[in-house]
């Protein structure tokens, strides 16, 4: 096992890197930015270093001060969480070029899937169901030609993507070349490459994702699914498992992750996500390298600890999870506290939080690096916090989770816990009823 590792991120996920890492004996160094020095990650490391100021491009971006603060506090890897370099694999094959080992998958291996339009190919060349669509675009031109092969609507995605970043729906030749030049600038902006590439459009559906974990030599093994459709503007907003599908449907989705992960041998953790239409037709989309904001929900209905996991695995310790052993127990619902005003179209609520209670209880988990006094910085991301519901079943956890939101108490700034509530009590939402269009089509006036 590591006796010292390096956490190359902020917020909620150093702080649940922090506490594995710990459970497990292993020493933490924090890499922090000036904006949060006092964020509860830096205060409860055993070591933290500043590795620039504010702007992520100077501090959480910065390969060449993380690989350095690693190397001066005498760290054997880096845990890169999600979000900033966790999907680099350019970063990743430099820690390994520095002797440190990067807690995730081979550098290689980034490289091959995370390029969306690069991780198409893979799928189809195991047989794994994608949408009509394109290899990477190189211009509008050849975007216009492949438009009309495969018909109106479509989506443009960014090839780095991830996010939401870069995508626009497209209903017409007249809307193209407005979307293909905006998509093309938002990717250039958000990943410093603004190629990509198109796909049908479904209408309508379900957003499936299939946690899988390898062991990098071939053993890859499924943590089920989780249903993430309620999202805006492509941000998940609420997550939940296992998913509402058919039984049979879902092996079938969780079969097809479990081969592309293999084909690829794959280490770590993992999410290869899905599109589902209303007739059961299955469309891979895209596979996320690293652990996922939602990976709450999969811990709390299989009983695991997917973060240390992937350091025992990166340790060289070999992998404990088994297919044989892994099952699902109840029902996990997990939403995002934002620090954003739903009343006002979901704008950023930065300042400080003057007061605040987390709910408790039986079957409540709540991941979060905010106190009483924490001055949330304007510069990153707006979570604030993940509350996590686990119950005997899914209307058990809908009830939990609204007893949780009403015991949760957030002062000073605006958060999206009233939007949650009435998620919550959406008659569609209670029946399962859930698309991708969700908040658009039933929770917008």
């Amino acid at each position: 096992m590591f006796r010292k590792i390096l956490i190359a991120n902020r917020g909620e996920i150093a702080l649940r890197v922090l506490r594995a890492a710990r459970e497990l004996g292993v020493q933490t160094v924090v890499a922090y930015s000036k904006a949060d020095e006092n964020s509860l990650p830096v205060l409860l490391a055993d070591e933290s270093i500043c590795i620039g100021p504010a702007p992520a491009a100077e501090s959480y971006l910065n390969v060449r001060n993380l690989l350095a603060a690693a190397l001066v506090s005498g760290a054997e890897a880096i845990h890169p969480g999600y979000g900033f370099l966790a999907e680099n694999a350019e970063f990743a094959a430099m820690c390994e070029e520095h002797g440190l080992t990067f807690i995730g998958p081979r550098p290689e291996t980034i490289a091959r899937i995370g390029d969306k339009a690069a991780a198409r190919a893979l799928a189809a060349a195991v047989g794994v169901p994608i949408t009509p669509g394109s290899e990477p675009l190189r211009d509008l031109a050849e975007a216009t030609s492949f438009a009309d092969e495969i018909g109106f609507p479509l989506i443009l995605k960014a090839s780095a993507g991830g996010g939401g970043r870069g995508m626009r729906v497209v209903h017409s030749h007249s809307d193209l070349e407005r979307q293909f030049v905006n998509a093309q600038e938002e990717a250039r902006a958000a990943f410093g490459n603004p190629e990509l590439y198109m796909e049908k459009y479904l209408e309508e559906p379900k957003h499936i994702e299939i946690q899988v974990f390898g062991d990098g030599k071939g053993d890859v093994v499924h943590l089920f699914e989780r249903d993430c459709s309620i999202q805006r503007r492509y941000q998940k907003m609420l997550e939940e498992a296992p998913s509402g599908l058919d039984p049979e449907l879902r092996a079938n989705i969780a079969a097809a992750a479990v081969n592309l992960a293999k084909h690829i041998e794959y280490r770590g953790a993992g999410t290869c996500e899905f599109l589902v239409d209303r007739q059961g037709g299955y469309y891979f989309s895209e596979m996320n390298t690293r652990i996922q904001v939602e990976h709450p929900v999969t811990e709390m209905i299989t009983r695991t600890d997917l973060v240390q996991e992937q350091i025992r695995v990166a340790a060289g310790l070999g992998m404990q999870l088994k297919q044989s052993e892994l099952e699902v127990s109840g029902h996990a619902i997990e939403v995002r506290v934002n620090a954003e005003d739903p009343d006002h179209d979901f704008r950023p609520s930065a300042g400080v939080i003057t007061d605040v209670h987390w709910p408790g209880g039986p079957g409540i988990r709540v991941d979060s690096h905010v106190y009483a006094g924490y001055r949330i910085p304007p510069t990153y991301d707006s979570l604030i916090a993940k509350i996590i519901a686990w119950a005997p079943s899914r209307q058990e956890a809908i009830a939990r989770m609204d007893r949780a939101l009403k015991e949760t108490v957030i002062e000073g700034v605006k958060t999206t816990v009233p939007f949650h509530l009435k998620v919550l009590d959406n008659a569609f939402f209670r029946r399962g009823a859930v698309y991708t269009n969700f908040i658009v089509r039933r929770m917008t006036p």
